[in-house]
Parts: C-alpha cells; structure tokens; sequence
C-alpha cells in the first residue's frame, strides 16, 4: 500500500515553505536578576580590557612602547615585559590547546558558559541591544516601531540607533587594527587621513564584521555560523550542569489567579506566561527541552524566578541541573572525564607558564661556511662560522661564545663579546682549531655556548660540526 502523505501537496507546500519561511525578528525582552548582572559584569569587564589594553603604556628601561602589541613587520610580540619571537611560537600553540581544554572542561560541568557570558558575539550583541533599547524603548515599543509606517520619529530612532552602532563598529575595528600597528600612532595618521590601504580594509572589515554580526544577525550566528553550537552536544552527558525547566513540577501549564492553588486546579507551578522565551536572546521555549540553540545566558532563569515570586511560588522551576537530578538520580561533578580533562589542563597551563618564566631571552644560530669546508694551518685544522646573536630581552645585552667540546677546540677570536641591541641580531665571524692528529676522520660535532654577561645562569647551546680531513 502507498502512503497517502506521498502525494499530499499541501504536505510538500509546508514542508517548503518551512524550509524557507522569511526570519521572524527577535526582540528580547529585558531582564534582570542574579544571572542578568554577572553577564553585564563580563561585558563591562572584557570591554573594557578589549578598547584599555591598547592604550596601556609600557616602560621597558630603554623605551616606552605599547604594552601589548603584535608587531608583524619586525616578528615581534610583546606582552608588558615579555616579548615573544618566531622562535617561541610553541608558546601560542600551548596556549590555544590550553583554551580549548578549557572550554572542554567548563562545557563539560555546566555547559555553555562560554557562549552565555564571554564569547565576543555574545558580548557585543548585548551592547548593541542596550543602545537600541535606550533609543527605541522596550521590547513591545520596539515592535510597535518596527510594524508601524515610516515616520519622521521612527527615521530620527533608527538613524540614531545605526549611526551609533556604526561609530561603535568602527571603533571596534580601530582597536583591533591597534594590537598590529601602534594605536597612537594609528590615531594620529586617522585625524590626518593618512592611514595605509591595509590598515584602511581591516579597520573597516572588523567594522563590518562587528557590525552585522551584533546589529543585525545576531542569534542567526549562534544557530546556524558557529561550530560550537552543533558539537556542544558530544561534551554533555546526563551530569552536565545545563539550564532545564522542571516539566515534573511545572506540568500541566495554565493560567490562573494568583490566589489558586495550583494543586486545587490540576495544575503545575507554570502560568504559561511566556517570559522566558521573550527574553530568549535566540527565541527558543526552553520548556521544549534542551535545545543547541540555547546558548546559557540564564535570562530565562531570572525572569521565571521573578514571576514565581510574584506569584508567591518557590524559586527553580526553571534552573541550572542535571538530567540525572531532574529524575532523581544522584548528580556527580567529578567524574572521569571532568577529572581527566582537569588533569590535562593543569599540567598543560603549568607546563606552559614555567616555560615561559624560564624562558631564556636570546638565541643562537650557526651557520658554517660552505664555500671552504676546512683549512690547514700547520698541524692544526681550522673551521669558519658565521654566528648569529638575537637578544630577545628588551634592554640590551652583551654576551659571551664559548665552545663545549670533546676533542681539543680553540676559539678565535678567544672568548668573544657581543653586544647586542634590544632586539636585534648581531652577526658575528669565528674560527675554530682543532689539533689534526687528536681529531677523528672526517669530523667531530662540538657545541658554541652564548653566555649572558649580566647572567651567567643563562646560556643556550647550538650544536654545530667541525670538519676536518678523512685519514
């Protein structure tokens, strides 16, 4: 027998028409509370880092500079004291596999935190939705402006609204092009219109970027552009702190006067007033049950909270749990893979930090002279090598070579000094002498050691080859 449903067209009709049906505008009610407040916390706080940090002068003893700066043209990265080169690019790798096991273990305890309360998409959305609430009002006078005709008033609210999302968006993208290029220096070729074609295109990209990002696709970027969203769920499991309602407590939902009991009518604790999904920056009815389009912002929690107190009902219909504690199963926090990734993360961030706390501020490259492989001075046997000295500090530094060897090996110049500008390379000619009859044939391999003067604990190695006659 053939299914009836394969020749509806009207069946077809929705299914296509639901497939492209036109993005309803979502207008999120204001709320606040307990969660409200560390999320506009956050967004005070990681603003202000964002557009301070750049402003933020260091002294290095021998200049002053931007504290934080990645200075692409001369492969310098500095952060206040430290300054990072090529060389320690094993330091970034650390730190990206560092904040992606972070983000594995605080997913893995209580679900998007990241998403709810850091993630810049987040962050920024949450700034632009406070300007458009300061000049187009709440929520419902909002949509009112938006089905009402074009007038004067609603031109002069809108104007206003994008013009200062523009200027913000533009900003942003001054900013961020300042963590490449001097931001004062950059600011000063702005006010005279002199800034350079890359600089131009990314102060404007980022603009862009910012602003269509958080004026105008806001939660189309979590739902559909973001990665995170559709494997969130391979980090969850039945012990994973997530953001729930209560079906058990709030089932059947139904209005009432605020003087029912609920218990009289047949009903649970929800009103079915609906303010959880009003405040829903991503639209969804958390009632439904866990959806990826929920991205933890908690703004559900805090206005359920302030209608059960209202009603004089307990607090937590809709709360932060755990799919075993809503079915009375004992929750467990440290289990194995919240304690494997802990384990990880710790050894790996320790790992990392004292790496870079002794991390040594010089380097040392050898480069032997290949046009003449050896030469014959009497009884002894010279090699050349051109050495090149990086001081990676920010002062600058004079140091001592010195060779570490097994067979009988002479320095010349004897016991050189280099001195080296802060960051800068310094190339400097040797010659080693090794005596014929005490070297091996063909060859030995020998190390030059670079001494720091004003530090002697601090030296690195570069193993190098001394070649010599085959018998």
């Amino acid at each position: 027998m053939i299914d009836a449903h394969l020749f509806d067209k009207s069946a077809d009709s929705s299914l296509e028409q639901s497939l492209y049906e036109r993005r309803q505008r979502i207008y999120p009610r204001q709320v606040h509370g307990l969660f409200a407040s560390m999320r506009v916390t956050g967004v005070i706080v990681l603003m202000g880092i964002f557009y301070g940090l750049a402003w933020i002068r260091y002294d290095t003893g021998e200049s002053v500079r931007q504290a934080v700066l990645w200075n692409l043209p001369e492969r310098k990265f500095h952060i206040f004291s430290l300054t990072f080169w090529p060389q320690d690019f094993i330091y970034l790798t650390a730190l990206l596999i560092v904040a992606a096991l972070s983000l594995f273990f605080f997913t893995a305890i209580a679900g998007r935190l990241w998403c709810g309360y850091a993630c810049p998409q987040t962050v920024w959305t949450e700034v632009f939705l406070w300007i458009e609430r300061k000049i187009e009002g709440s929520r419902s006078r909002q949509m009112k402006l938006a089905e009402g005709p074009w007038t004067l008033e609603k031109l002069a609210k809108r104007t206003a609204k994008h013009g200062i999302w523009i200027a913000l968006s533009l900003w942003t993208g001054l900013t961020f092009v300042g963590y490449f290029t001097p931001i004062r220096e950059l600011g000063s070729r702005l006010l005279v219109f002199q800034l350079g074609g890359w600089e131009t295109f990314w102060i404007l990209f980022y603009g862009l970027a910012t602003y269509g990002n958080a004026g105008w696709l806001r939660e189309q970027v979590c739902k559909h552009m973001c990665p995170y969203a559709r494997f969130q769920g391979a980090m969850f499991d039945r012990d994973t702190l997530i953001i729930s309602y209560d079906k058990a407590r709030g089932e059947p939902r139904g209005a009432r006067r605020k003087s029912a009991g609920p218990a009289a009518l047949g009903l649970g604790d929800c009103i079915n007033c609906t303010m959880c999904v009003q405040v829903c920056p991503t639209g969804i009815d958390i009632r439904d049950g866990l959806q990826y389009e929920c991205i933890g912002c908690a703004a559900c929690i805090d206005t359920c909270n302030e209608v059960m107190d209202k009603i004089g009902y307990p607090r937590g219909l809709i709360r932060y749990t755990t799919e075993n504690a809503l079915e009375g199963v004992r929750t467990r926090i440290a289990r194995p893979r919240v304690i494997l990734y802990g384990v990880i993360l710790v050894a790996l961030l320790s790992a990392t930090l004292v790496g870079i706390s002794q991390r040594v501020p010089m380097a040392l490259d050898v480069i032997r002279d290949r046009n003449v492989l050896y030469r014959e001075s009497g009884d002894d046997i010279e090699n050349v090598y051109t050495l090149k000295v990086l001081n990676k500090s920010e002062i600058s530094g004079q140091y001592r070579l010195d060779v570490d060897s097994d067979v009988p090996l002479t320095l010349l110049p004897e016991s050189p000094l280099v001195r080296v500008r802060p960051g800068q390379v310094e190339e400097v000619v040797v010659r080693t002498r090794a005596p014929r009859d005490r070297m091996p044939p063909g060859g030995f391999e020998f190390r030059f050691r670079l001494i720091s003067s004003a530090n002697p604990d601090q030296w690195v190695d570069h193993v190098s080859r001394f070649v010599g006659p085959r018998r």
